[in-house]
């Protein structure tokens, strides 16, 4: 397997991008946002990641982090991917979903190519991740993920958006504590 793209290595901080198969539009619904969320928290509290800015859209996730205290940031990523398909999948039956149906169908078809036996695929093969090296390229990549509400035009500005680190930042209530750094 490649390790390009891929977080790889400790105490380094990455941006990362990770897509629901089919870009499906599964965090359009709050009980979705809500298991990233609860998942994300897990991770900070168990498993060492760190997290400067992130934001949950309806179809991926971008996150400025790292892995700290040991843990390996791919490593984090491979158990945050693993546990909330289960969850996500749990979530599509056991609450009200309108397109329950349809999104199981699509999940069940995307794995059937896998040599592993697996039910269900969510999440896209690994994940886009790029190392952090200049201060130029950190506010950059935070500008791009806070901004992404806007351009999507869901917000007119990035701090309205709720599951974003852009409240955190305009010292707003948000559900995902982050590391705030100074970008100035």
């Amino acid at each position: 397997m490649s390790t390009k793209y891929k977080a790889t290595t400790t105490e380094e901080a990455f941006f990362i991008t990770i897509t629901t198969v089919g870009w499906i539009d599964i965090f359009t619904r709050l009980n979705q946002k809500q298991v990233i969320i609860k998942a994300l928290q897990y991770c900070q509290q168990n498993k060492g990641l760190e997290i400067y800015a992130y934001c949950i859209m309806s179809s991926h996730i971008h996150l400025l982090c790292k892995g700290t205290k040991g843990f390996v940031l791919s490593d984090i990523i491979r158990d945050f991917k693993k546990f909330t398909s289960k969850k996500i999948i749990q979530t599509i039956n056991e609450e009200p979903e309108s397109r329950r149906e349809w999104m199981l169908d699509y999940f069940k078809k995307s794995c059937e190519h896998l040599k592993r036996e697996q039910q269900y695929k969510v999440w896209q093969d690994g994940y886009h991740a790029e190392i952090v090296e200049t201060n130029w390229f950190i506010k950059q990549k935070v500008n791009y993920i806070h901004n992404n509400p806007v351009k999507d035009k869901i917000v007119a500005l990035p701090e309205d958006y709720y599951f974003s680190s852009a409240r955190n930042y305009a010292d707003l209530e948000n559900d995902l504590a982050v590391v705030l750094l100074d970008l100035f």
